[in-house]
């Protein structure tokens, strides 16, 4: 039995997701979307992969939550001939002592942006999202924990395919949320060149890492009834089902797997908080559907040819699932 949040901890998480929102918007225009994706990943303990052309502050806003949150924070630059040793770590000969000793790479960070993942290899994909999942690098045989909290942001260009490695569904699975970011409006760009010529310095911090930790228990003891848990299941079972989101159906040629209700529940959760509840309600898992699903359905080749998206596939099935 969770134990049921207090009136003064829902108080206390308000105040600060507050801070944190006006610290976020005195850096990053905009992009509300992306800065709730974000949250929701950070408070649900999971990773997030970050999909758009460039230039849309995907690097800025990922930075910018790593400074507010006082965690480390660690760049990747994927290239085609980058190594996993080049993430991981690798063991380092010292002459001086005639002796190899390990040496950490960039994962080893509270936050970590991977930019453009699909331009490295495929065994470096892999043995990044190893850490990913296990929160740990093992070298010459010892383990090393990776701190905590840890969150990866991934990165990805969708319209460059040459020189790219294009992940796996299976790997897709491992980020609890992706998100796609589009261009900002007329007045938000006005209101960017207005900021470049402000030169904005770097928001201090409101928190530090173990005030996330904190947070991220706080988030489990959200309360989901059974009613929005059975929801979660006939959500994600539809996705299986031909049927389910009526025409469109035909479109989708694997649905998502369990892991998807475990996402939805963690991010209904985390939505929850943010919002200044204890318990989920139905609106919270419509509220990020794209983010959870989008990355998890397999659509045929005739829905490219036809130009369907996954996300009008998961509005059909979404408005013929009858929610409590």
């Amino acid at each position: 039995m969770l134990e049921p949040i207090r009136r003064d901890e829902l108080a206390d998480t308000m105040a600060l997701v507050e801070r944190l929102s006006a610290s976020y918007r005195r850096r990053v225009v905009g992009q509300t979307g992306l800065w709730w994706s974000l949250l929701a990943g950070l408070l649900a303990d999971g990773h997030v992969l970050l999909e758009s052309v460039p230039g849309l502050a995907k690097t800025t806003a990922a930075r910018t939550l790593a400074s507010l949150c006082g965690g480390s924070f660690s760049r990747v630059q994927c290239t085609p001939d980058l190594l996993p040793s080049d993430i991981v770590g690798t063991q380092v000969f010292d002459a001086t002592r005639s002796s190899f000793h390990t040496e950490i790479g960039p994962i080893n960070a509270n936050f970590v942006l991977v930019d453009e993942v699909n331009r490295a290899n495929t065994k470096t994909q892999a043995a990044m999202l190893e850490a990913m999942q296990e929160r740990q690098v093992t070298l010459a045989g010892q383990v090393h924990p990776l701190p905590e909290p840890f969150i990866v942001f991934a990165t990805q260009n969708p319209i460059e395919q040459e020189g790219t490695y294009e992940l796996p569904e299976a790997q897709l699975d491992r980020f609890l949320l992706k998100e796609v970011i589009t261009y900002p409006s007329a007045e938000e760009e006005v209101a960017i060149l207005d900021q470049a010529d402000a030169a904005t310095a770097d928001q201090p911090a409101v928190a530090d890492p173990a005030t996330i930790q904190s947070l991220q228990r706080l988030t489990r003891r959200v309360h989901i009834d059974r009613s929005v848990k059975d929801y979660i299941v006939r959500l994600v079972g539809a996705t299986r089902k031909a049927g389910a989101a009526g025409p469109l159906g035909r479109y989708v040629e694997y649905g998502a797997s369990p892991r998807a209700s475990l996402a939805f529940q963690s991010a209904g959760r985390a939505i929850a908080l943010l919002s200044g509840r204890d318990h989920v309600v139905p609106e919270d898992i419509k509220y990020l559907r794209h983010q959870v699903l989008r990355h998890r359905l397999i659509l045929t080749y005739e829905a490219v040819a036809d130009s369907v998206r996954p996300e009008a596939v998961i509005d059909a099935i979404f408005a013929a699932t009858w929610a409590p």
